[in-house]
């Protein structure tokens, strides 16, 4: 009996070939996807001499990562590198809707539209596969894909159709997906330095690194055109110039790798302040909060403070304080946290503390409402494990301290002022209300401005005669004591008519009355008595 495999080795599991893509052509067409069917060769001297140069080049790879390493450390100990977490790897057993690798009994099924790029470290035995219409297979020295013979397995007994899970959902500016790691790529552990939101994920100065020996599928959707990074190191490469990644672009597996509107540029080039660089993410800092709240139920945990701070950046109010720094150009960022690390944050009183700080842009405006312009800023953010009423207690007190230590050595240390807030779980916080009492104060002046504006618009277009007021007459006190008092009946110094109230002449019917020659509509008329007729005939 001749049994049947897929066999494809790779040289080094470092830099796959560019033949490395699987093509999809080379396979039995059967229904939605395809089998795998391929002739198992024996090993002979082109194996081995084969599996004999992948090592040796092996080697050299490693010698050659081990020096870009040292050379890092000396170099770039500045340098944030961030690490993206998930993986399109066919042994990871989350990336299968039933949590669990396929076994040699099952149905490996990817559905045929998906666009997937997919690591294979290890050989496998299937009874069936269907694949999709466009992707690839990395395989590692060694791994492949076999037809099962129907032997007993006594770890799959199951025989059923395991689905590949959909992996278009991971997105670039989740920040529950990246994780900070040292340059020798080690995860580094939670400490007393933190990051905002918005910096949790790679900011234009970062180096980003994508696990060696691991695919992966991105969503880089953004509202900006251009999402700059610093470099991009994958698959064991790590691309540092804009030519570089220019190449891997053009390349099979790019467009496997990463889709979405938003575009990677590599320049190569750190951050050229000494008193350092804003992120850059806030333009796509609604993704990066929705990501967050859907990660958490879709809302911000309830604060344990009556009125938390909102940093800049920063998703959800915290309780805790904030410290927001004017600095001069001879302000060293690094050299201040390296201060703060080793000068406050070391002391036994504060071990509970953890911080944040960085550059932001602070937007101005005017009377606090109205947005004028923005400028850059020193933050730091001090957050405790406080519960209770305690809550923000130690954070107030090393703010206190540290803007005490600026009252002191602000001038050497290059910076000018410095604004704290603090907001506590105690009810009297004295920090929390004079903010209030700033924003009720400024809403107030804004209405009164308003109202002025709006009295001095009216005046303008009454003067210029575009507007017409109705005139009004005000009864005043004053007019009331000037009125003039009714004469009374005793005083009346009118006199007699004598012509008045006297009858008039009795008509004859047939003479026509001047009543009568009135209009008809014509209500009032009167009699001369001294009018008389006759006379006036000829």
């Amino acid at each position: 009996m001749v049994e049947s495999f897929l066999l494809l080795l790779q040289p080094c599991a470092l830099v796959p070939p560019p033949a490395a893509p699987f093509d999809p052509r080379q396979l039995q067409q059967k229904q939605r996807g395809a089998v795998l069917v391929l002739q198992r060769r024996a090993p002979g001297p082109a194996g081995q001499g084969l599996r004999r140069r992948g090592l040796v080049a092996c080697c050299k790879m490693k010698r050659l990562f081990f020096l870009l390493g040292v050379l890092q450390l000396l170099a770039a100990a500045t340098a944030v590198y961030k690490q993206w977490i998930p993986n399109t790897n066919f042994e990871t057993a989350s990336n299968w809707e039933k949590g669990r690798v396929p076994c040699a009994s099952d149905v490996v099924h990817f559905e045929k539209n998906k666009v997937i790029s997919v690591f294979v470290r290890s050989p496998h035995a299937l009874t069936d596969m269907y694949l999709p219409l466009n992707g690839e297979f990395v395989l590692a020295s060694g791994a492949g894909f076999a037809a099962f013979d129907g032997s007993w397995d006594p770890g799959c007994d199951s025989g059923a159709t395991v689905r590949f899970a959909d992996a278009e959902h991971h997105a670039w500016f989740d920040p529950t997906l990246w994780q900070d790691v040292s340059p020798g790529r080690e995860l580094q552990p939670s400490g007393r330095i933190f990051s905002v939101d918005e910096e949790r994920v790679p900011c234009r100065y970062d180096d980003v690194i994508f696990q060696p020996e691991t695919s992966f599928r991105v969503n880089v959707d953004s509202s900006r055109r251009v999402i700059h990074l610093r470099s991009i190191s994958l698959m064991g490469q790590e691309l540092s110039s804009p030519e570089a990644w220019a190449g891997y672009l053009r390349g099979p597996s790019a467009p496997l790798q990463f889709h979405g509107n938003g575009t990677l540029q590599v320049t190569g080039t750190g951050c050229p302040d000494k008193s350092g660089c804003a992120c850059g993410n806030a333009p796509d800092s609604h993704r990066i909060c929705a990501a967050l709240l859907r990660a958490s139920g879709r809302q911000c945990p309830v604060p344990a403070c009556q009125s938390p701070l909102q940093p800049l950046g920063h998703c959800c109010g915290v309780c805790g304080a904030t410290i927001n720094l004017d600095f001069t150009p001879d302000f060293d960022l690094q050299k201040y946290r390296d201060r703060l690390v080793q000068a406050l944050l070391s002391q036994p009183k504060y071990a509970s503390m953890r911080m944040a700080i960085s550059k932001v842009h602070k937007a101005q405006t005017f009377l606090g409402v109205i947005p004028r312009s923005s400028t850059p800023v020193i933050q730091i953010v001090l957050i405790d494990d406080g519960a209770g009423a305690q809550t923000g207690t130690t954070a107030g007190q090393l703010a206190a301290d540290i803007m005490e230590d600026i009252a002191q050595h602000g001038e050497a240390l290059g910076i000018s002022s410095g604004k704290m807030e603090v907001a506590t779980g105690s009810t009297f916080s004295g920090q929390v209300g004079s903010h209030v009492l700033s924003r009720i104060t400024a809403r107030t002046i804004l209405g009164l401005l308003f109202g002025l504006l709006l009295l001095g618009g009216i005046l303008f277009l009454y003067r210029k005669g575009k507007l017409r007021l109705p005139t009004l007459r005000l009864p005043w006190p004053w007019d009331r004591a000037e009125e003039p008092v009714s004469p009374e009946a005793a005083s009346d110094k009118g006199f007699d008519n004598p012509m008045f109230d006297v009858e008039p002449p009795i008509a004859d019917p047939g003479e026509e009355t001047p009543q009568e020659m009135a209009p008809k509509d014509h209500q009032v008329f009167y009699l001369n008595p001294l009018y008389d007729a006759s006379e006036t005939e000829i």
